[in-house]
């Protein structure tokens, strides 16, 4: 794919490295507040593997209500000129599903698209993405962030997800997109156990032949089995990436690089095997 003049091949699986600017992430919210922790976080990921580095403005968690989208276009263009200038060759994508949003970081070196809405929640996206030509991350929500987790419900998880991603990338494509990654938005608006049944069935959204991303890491479908908080799994994420590994994705998104690359290393290697 090209990213905004830099190419990224997804012929074996690669990390996408997360870089929350904001201070109500689940995680990590808050603990990159300075140009100084930011640089050293990107440096830390990149020198431990990552493809991409993931730039979240506004929180995305169950519960939340996003960001004014001038604050957001102000805090992506500032941490876009700060990384573009310190790490020329990365490949940056941004987090937002806002259409002016996406295409003020685009302008400002980022070369992917992270929209949790899949367009749904600005019309404007899908002309944008086609127009600017940029690899463009699709992902399933059921509702909003601020309700997703209210009692969500599906008849057939894996096949409703499956439909939605059939429709979406139908039209992208009609618009003239062609660089569509598919994401099934683990734990947006979906119990445990719609978790878990999209993440056994992982490889049969293989037949929308495009690249999938799994965003995995330390999240409540890992918690809630475990019994942890999200400081303490980071096992259980390493378990559940080896899981999605072996079931095709393409993509680990994730908050700790050095395991989900020991990871991909394991799996490439058993794959290898006769």
């Amino acid at each position: 794919m090209n990213c905004n003049g830099k190419i990224l091949s997804l012929e074996k699986p690669v990390v996408m490295g997360i870089l929350n600017i904001t201070a109500d992430s689940f995680y990590d919210g808050g603990k990159f507040s300075s140009d100084k922790s930011v640089i050293e976080q990107v440096s830390k990921m990149l020198e431990e593997g990552a493809s991409i580095i993931d730039i979240g403005p506004s929180s995305s968690k169950p519960g939340s209500i996003a960001i004014d989208e001038k604050e957001e276009i102000q805090k992506i263009e500032n941490i876009l000129k700060l990384l573009v200038k310190e790490f020329p060759t990365a490949i940056f994508s941004a987090d937002t599903f806002h259409a002016s949003v996406a295409e003020i970081a685009i302008h400002n070196g980022a070369g992917i698209i992270n929209d949790i809405s899949g367009g749904e929640m600005d019309a404007g996206m899908f002309p944008f993405i086609a127009k600017a030509k940029t690899p463009y991350i699709m992902m399933h929500m059921q509702s909003t962030p601020l309700t997703m987790q209210n009692n969500p419900h599906y008849e057939d998880v894996v096949k409703e997800v499956a439909t939605y991603f059939q429709q979406k990338v139908n039209e992208l494509k009609s618009l003239g997109a062609s660089d569509i990654i598919i994401d099934p938005g683990f734990g947006f608006g979906k119990t445990p156990e719609h978790n878990y049944c999209i993440l056994k069935n992982l490889f049969l959204f293989k037949k929308f032949e495009l690249p999938i991303l799994a965003g995995l890491s330390r999240k409540s479908m890992i918690n809630k089995v475990i019994n942890a908080s999200p400081n303490q799994a980071l096992n259980g994420t390493s378990v559940v990436n080896t899981v999605a590994l072996l079931n095709g994705a393409n993509i680990l998104r994730v908050h700790d690089v050095k395991e989900a690359m020991e990871a991909i290393k394991i799996v490439n290697f058993y794959n290898q095997q006769s």
